[in-house]
């Protein structure tokens, strides 16, 4: 199928603060962010972007538009209902430190499969509705622009943890074991017989090789002579 590049935003007011955002209005990303935003979008100006997906939260839309102020084609910004962060329902709005000592949060820590907020959702819930809606959009994608083409969804950093622990596989009492910092760039190729995943939470590195990246049927047995950025000495 096509290949996805998930965006977490930038840094927001609330993550300096060390707040649980979650659905909360208002919250916007701050200079930190936005510089953080800046460079996501100069490492995918290179990339011809087919699509940007986005979560229809304030701090996803900002992050979207500088990363399109960098593309050259018209492209405008699509909201994803699925991808919105996760309902922390009691939990949202209140701080880390003070979530910490909860009796939900060691149950978050180890055990996510079986968390669900006081009053909002449950991570396999998240995980369940997040995956599908990349799944979909994914296929809709390649049927419109064929196998090769590659599309940004931007997204919250448990949405996208959830997506990749998918991609890889694992169950997702392990999605912890996944960072995804803002702004950072993950990329996942679903292709006939699994997910590949190219790369997490990375935050600088040259992605002009997605420019000439098809789909693998199968793996290549002893890693394969890796990716190759296109050759434009002579273009």
């Amino acid at each position: 199928m096509a290949t996805v590049i998930l965006v977490r935003h930038g840094r927001t007011t609330a993550n300096a603060t060390g707040m649980l955002a979650g659905r909360t209005a208002g919250v916007v990303l701050d200079q930190v962010g936005r510089e953080q935003a800046t460079t996501t979008g100069l490492r995918l100006a290179t990339v011809p972007v087919v699509a940007l997906v986005s979560s229809p939260l304030e701090r996803c839309l900002e992050t979207s538009q500088l990363i399109l102020d960098r593309q050259t084609g018209i492209l405008t910004t699509t909201l994803e209902p699925n991808l919105t962060e996760c309902d922390y329902g009691q939990w949202q709005g209140r701080a880390l430190g003070e979530l910490a000592k909860e009796k939900l949060w060691s149950v978050v820590q180890s055990q996510p499969s079986a968390a669900v907020f006081p009053g909002g959702e449950s991570l396999a819930a998240m995980q369940a509705r997040s995956v599908a809606a990349i799944r979909r959009l994914d296929a809709a994608f390649e049927a419109e622009h064929g196998p090769g083409a590659v599309w940004v969804a931007v997204s919250h950093g448990d949405i996208i943890k959830s997506i990749v622990a998918d991609a890889l596989g694992m169950h997702l009492d392990l999605f912890q074991r996944i960072n995804i910092g803002p702004a950072s760039v993950s990329i996942v190729q679903y292709g006939t017989s699994r997910p590949t995943v190219h790369a997490t939470n990375t935050d600088a590195g040259d992605l002009s090789w997605l420019r000439s990246t098809a789909p693998l049927t199968d793996a290549p047995v002893g890693g394969g002579a890796g990716t190759q950025v296109p050759d434009t000495a002579h273009s």
